[in-house]
């Protein structure tokens, strides 16, 4: 029982939904990566990941015991005491530290305790101050694929950055959906959002924005030379598609009910794009 508490800590769906990132971005590097070597740096991101998440619980769980989906966690169940949590996460963060130093470089080892204090210190207060914990989330969210890069490549370039860019802006209006649909729940809660702050059509607004700057930079890595045809159009057609989403959204009846579509839908949207990426760099490489 233990062992599961500390388990749902780790919050084990968004982990390895970043972890899966962390994982294209290492797929796309030109270095040979062994199977052995790179399962040993997909462990090192998903420790650092799930200690920022254990964290994350550990300074919240005041605020998760007023909120419907998290009231149930362990910390608010009284199922595992908050120095049990505390220390559970900050070991894996420095289990994290050393495998990703012995199995990839300093650089990515440094990313990953970057974004991890970014995640507990900065982002996990900042949601209770100000509607910009979204923008101060989006950083720590958006490390994991560049250290999959530069675990191969041990260097932060283009592609790099560009990972890193499809990450933040993606998260924008992922976050903003759930925020629409759960206003009540995080104003209740003491959370600052973007709906509860600037209200309804100033968040719609912004997750047109975003969505639009997501086609963008998911375009850029094919003039680049980074990517070919195969991604280019798949990130052209599932950028129109999510961008459309969050434009209905923005003219519909029922505006709540779409937020949930867009938020299902930019869980389709993120794996689709970089799995297209990793693919269409193989099919290249192979070729």
């Amino acid at each position: 029982m233990v062992l599961k508490d500390l388990l749902s800590l780790t919050k084990p769906r968004l982990t390895s939904l970043v972890v899966l990132s962390a994982a294209a971005g290492l797929a796309i590097t030109p270095q040979e990566v062994g199977t052995s070597t790179f399962l040993w740096i997909i462990f090192g991101i998903f420790l650092v990941v799930a200690a920022a998440n254990t964290v994350n619980c550990y300074l919240e769980s005041d605020v998760d015991a007023l909120m419907s989906r998290t009231r149930n966690r362990p910390l608010v169940r009284g199922s595992l005491k908050p120095s049990t949590a505390l220390i559970f996460g900050m070991s894996l963060a420095a289990l994290s530290f050393v495998v990703l130093l012995w199995k990839s470089n300093l650089i990515t080892a440094v990313l990953g305790l970057l974004g991890f204090a970014l995640y507990v210190a900065f982002y996990t207060p900042m949601k209770r101050r100000s509607m910009l914990a979204l923008f101060a989330g989006a950083i720590p969210g958006a490390i994991p694929p560049m250290m999959g890069w530069t675990a191969a490549t041990n260097q932060i370039n283009t592609t790099a950055c560009l990972l890193f860019g499809i990450l933040f802006f993606w998260q924008v209006p992922h976050f903003i959906a759930i925020s629409l649909f759960r206003e009540k729940e995080y104003t209740n809660a003491g959370l600052k959002t973007f709906p509860g702050t600037l209200g309804l059509r100033s968040a719609q607004t912004h997750m047109i924005l975003y969505s639009a700057f997501l086609i963008f930079i998911t375009f850029l890595p094919f003039p680049l030379g980074l990517a070919g045809v195969y991604y280019l159009s798949t990130a052209l057609i599932l950028g129109l598609l999510f961008t459309g989403l969050c434009v209905a959204s923005f003219f519909a009846l029922k505006p709540l009910n779409w937020s949930r579509i867009i938020f299902f839908g930019s869980l389709a949207y993120l794996p689709l794009v970089l799995g297209m990426w990793v693919l269409d760099h193989w099919l290249t490489r192979s070729a």
